[in-house]
């Protein structure tokens, strides 16, 4: 009796859901940006599709993410329940900032999504287009005032790239960073700064809206469902991508690790997260383990490499 008794509660808690582990994810940027929505995003393709049962999002924002990381490191270690979003930005803020922590300190599970810049102005600006904001840089650097990301981050290069593309020096781009989506957005729509820039997701409502024209998208080819042209297109010769990924803490375990990649591998392969991705305009980049922490060394590199060369990092 007693044996048939056991047999029933394991029947019974084997067909329960068989949830992961609940999770922590740190956005370390302000409400509103890219990091922001996509650990919010992972928050919900995770619970709706019952890969895990409570996830939790919490925000630590300020210089290119490196406060973040440096919280995340010291307090996570050997925790598999907590996460980091990041990406491309963090790379170059690290270098910027000369940060203690790095990117070597926690532990990459994958690379998620890839996101093209958009440049922006207000509705009302006298710059059409990118031929119009090029005249303004050639005629006074300094004039043009760029709203963006963090400073060294993938926004701040790409002012910087195109500044050198146009013939004009890269070190004379009058960047105002700031720590959040929402805060750049503000700026731009109050006439603040000249141009804004940032991933297209970030702008996609208000340029819907008719409140901000785009002059410019940052791919290779146009982007189905963006009406916008190249910078190529527009006569600058510049293409760059942001992408954007999720670690676990440092010292988890092998095990640990496993169980983390297959529930992130579960999400990205998720009708919920697949839907995101296409209402968000996000590329689907998905590139996990050992493959993207080789990646990862290599756009460290070439970041760095970059950097120099804008005059960001001596």
């Amino acid at each position: 009796m007693k044996q048939f008794v056991l047999a029933s509660i394991l029947a019974g808690a084997l067909a329960l859901p068989a949830y992961a582990a609940d999770y922590k994810i740190m956005a370390p940027a302000a409400p509103g940006g890219g990091w922001d929505q996509t650990a919010r995003s992972m928050q919900t393709a995770l619970q709706d599709e019952k890969i895990s049962g409570s996830v939790q999002v919490n925000n630590v924002p300020g210089a290119g993410g490196t406060i973040g990381l440096a919280q995340f490191v010291n307090q996570a270690n050997g925790d598999p329940s907590q996460l980091i979003v990041g990406g491309y930005v963090m790379v170059g803020a690290i270098l910027t900032n000369a940060s203690p922590v790095t990117l070597d300190q926690v532990t990459p599970i994958a690379r998620l999504t890839g996101e093209y810049e958009a440049l922006v102005v207000p509705a009302a600006s006298d710059i059409k287009d990118m031929a119009g904001l090029v005249a303004k840089l050639k005629a006074d650097p300094g004039s043009v005032s760029w709203g963006g990301g963090s400073a060294g981050g993938t926004d701040h290069i790409t002012a910087g790239l195109i500044a050198k593309a146009a013939g004009v020096d890269p070190t004379k781009v009058n960047y105002i960073a700031y720590s959040g989506g929402g805060e750049a957005l503000a700026a731009i729509l109050g006439n603040q700064v000249t141009v804004g820039i940032s991933g297209y997701g970030e702008f996609a409502e208000q340029i819907k809206a008719g409140t901000l024209r785009i002059i410019g998208i940052s791919s290779d080819a146009k982007v189905e469902g963006i009406d916008a042209p190249t910078f190529k297109e527009g006569g600058v010769d510049v293409a760059i991508q942001n992408w954007r990924m999720v670690a676990a803490a440092p010292g988890i375990t092998a095990e640990q690790k496993a169980a983390v990649l297959a529930d992130v591998e579960k999400m990205v392969n998720s009708a919920t997260w697949q839907k995101t991705l296409a209402d968000k305009g996000w590329a689907n980049t998905y590139l996990a383990g050992d493959d993207f922490a080789a990646q990862l060394k290599k756009d460290t590199d070439s970041t760095s490499a970059i950097l120099k060369d804008i005059g960001l990092v001596k």
